[in-house]
């Protein structure tokens, strides 16, 4: 059985790229995250922060976005938290990690996406990394094992992320081909692994119909350190670690 299954309302057309890509008209396209339990059907789904994108299939769009300037983002790091929890870059953006708390944090990402360590930085200071790969990337703190975010990095300007009641809006999307790809924290570990899908966008405004994703995984999964060991509580503590002003 497949990890990953999409139900769609939407009867899909066969896809031809449009003549001119660049020149085609603009459209909104829509559609309705479901996050399904197998185990309890009739629990209410928590519909919001799924990341939806299309990638053109038109080299010609492909080469536009490559050559579209990139912005910065901010993942900070306050209250032992990372704000915001889920961040979505285009591909080539550079994200900063500001430290605004009192005390040290070590961010880092060894799993999936983008690998990096920014070692132990202390309260003013800031790293920046540069995501170069789509990818999806488990951002967690050396220090404090309560802190996690995530970071996915897609290769397009057109994608959506779902609001509480699961609907998604991506505007501005030009007429042609694309790749449908849908993730959400919590349909992991397969959930994670995008399922391509080829659909055709050509009306005034697009509907998606609903997407139905399997629930399953914690939205914090449990993690080790960066040195793949157990997070240990430091006796006694340390201004590494909190703030005991």
């Amino acid at each position: 059985m497949r990890a990953l299954l999409f139900w769609f309302t939407l009867s899909l057309v066969p896809v031809f790229a449009p003549p001119n890509p660049l020149r085609a008209q603009a459209v909104l396209v829509t559609g309705r995250i479901e996050l399904v339990s197998r185990a309890n059907p009739e629990k209410p789904a928590e519909n919001a922060n799924a990341v939806v994108w299309l990638v053109p299939m038109a080299a010609a769009q492909t080469n536009m976005f490559q050559r579209t300037p990139r912005r910065r983002f901010r993942l900070i790091q306050q209250r032992k938290r990372f704000e915001p929890h889920l961040l979505v870059v285009a591909v080539g953006s550079t994200v900063e990690f500001p430290n605004l708390d009192p005390f040290f944090h070590n961010v880092f990402s060894l799993f999936e996406g983008k690998r990096f360590d920014l070692g132990l930085y202390e309260a003013g200071t800031n790293h920046a990394v540069n995501f170069d790969r789509p990818g999806i990337s488990y951002i967690f703190c050396n220090i404090h094992p309560e802190m996690s975010a995530v970071i996915v990095a897609v290769n397009t300007p057109y994608y959506a992320v779902s609001s509480r009641s699961g609907e998604v809006t991506i505007p501005n999307v030009p007429s042609g081909a694309y790749r449908l790809q849908v993730w959400h924290e919590r349909s992991l570990p397969q959930g994670v692994k995008d399922v391509p899908l080829q659909i055709a966008v050509s009306e005034k405004e697009h509907d998606l119909g609903t997407i139905r994703l399997p629930r399953s995984g914690e939205l914090i999964a449990r993690h080790k350190n960066k040195y793949s060991k157990d997070y240990i509580p430091p006796n006694p503590p340390g201004p590494f670690y909190e703030n005991h002003d």
